[in-house]
């Protein structure tokens, strides 16, 4: 009689061992996958934790000097944030009265300068750290900090150009197939550089192309999504909304500058 009560538990553990097995063959076969190899190495990367890390350093240290920038330039900062995100004209309001100027002047003293050049150069530094261990590139001592200097430079001349085709063009197939190539040649430029000319540009050309196409595709879905996010933020929260919109989106560009890297490297 014993032996028929434990004939269940027998079978039980029988099924159990069997669905483990098939788990443990489909987890097999995913990690073999391309989806499952992208997957690990995004993984191995920490590349989610690292985003945060952007978003927080964007918002802290980038902005800042994104603001003043263009301000020197006769731009505006509001401007160059609303193309990148791809925003609509309700959103664009709500996030030009983030930057809204005062009536009066303002001046930087020799600290406040000095900080603002450590902020955007920190901001410079992740990326370049990002793109070394995404490429298996060792560091290069004082050649890094004159290459996150001339990025800064790199991205500024991006921002000017994309803002002049806007500006130019306005919106259209043809603005977005020239914002594609821009996207592409910045990119692949932002790795030769942030890298010291340590990898050739034959080599980063399949993720500057993906991080581009990644690119284009975070614009369309921030032009639907986040343009929406925003108005229904700021209408429930006020202006901190539009900022947590904004900290979502430096995180989904985090997930971009990953995604493509790595999906490059699997293509070459």
């Amino acid at each position: 009689m014993g032996g028929g009560r434990d004939a269940p538990r027998r079978d039980g553990r029988a099924q159990w061992r069997q669905a483990d097995r098939r788990w443990r063959a489909a987890v097999d076969r995913f990690d073999d996958s391309g989806a499952g190899r992208l997957w690990g190495r995004l993984s191995a990367v920490d590349f989610f934790g690292h985003s945060f890390q952007l978003a927080a350093l964007g918002l802290l240290c980038f902005f800042p000097f994104l603001i003043i920038a263009t301000a020197a330039a006769g731009h505006d900062a509001a401007t160059v944030l609303i193309g990148w995100l791809g925003l609509n004209d309700q959103a664009a309001q709500a996030v030009s009265s983030l930057f809204a100027p005062t009536a009066t002047s303002y001046s930087l003293t020799g600290t406040s300068t000095v900080l603002l050049i450590l902020g955007v150069m920190a901001v410079a530094g992740t990326l370049q750290s990002w793109y070394r261990l995404l490429f298996d590139v060792p560091g290069g001592g004082w050649r890094d900090t004159g290459a996150r200097l001339v990025w800064v430079v790199w991205l500024l001349g991006y921002a000017a150009v994309q803002a002049a085709l806007g500006r130019a063009l306005g919106a259209g197939v043809l603005t977005g197939l020239l914002g594609f190539v821009w996207a592409a040649v910045f990119w692949w430029g932002s790795m030769y550089i942030l890298l010291a000319r340590a990898a050739p540009w034959r080599t980063l050309l399949p993720a500057a192309l993906v991080t581009s196409v990644c690119w284009v595709g975070l614009g369309v879905f921030s032009a639907y999504y986040f343009s929406a996010s925003i108005v229904a933020n700021e209408q429930k929260y006020g202006p901190i909304g539009v900022v947590m919109v904004i900290l979502s989106w430096l995180v989904a560009v985090g997930v971009v500058i990953h995604l493509g890297a790595v999906v490059g490297r699997l293509l070459r």
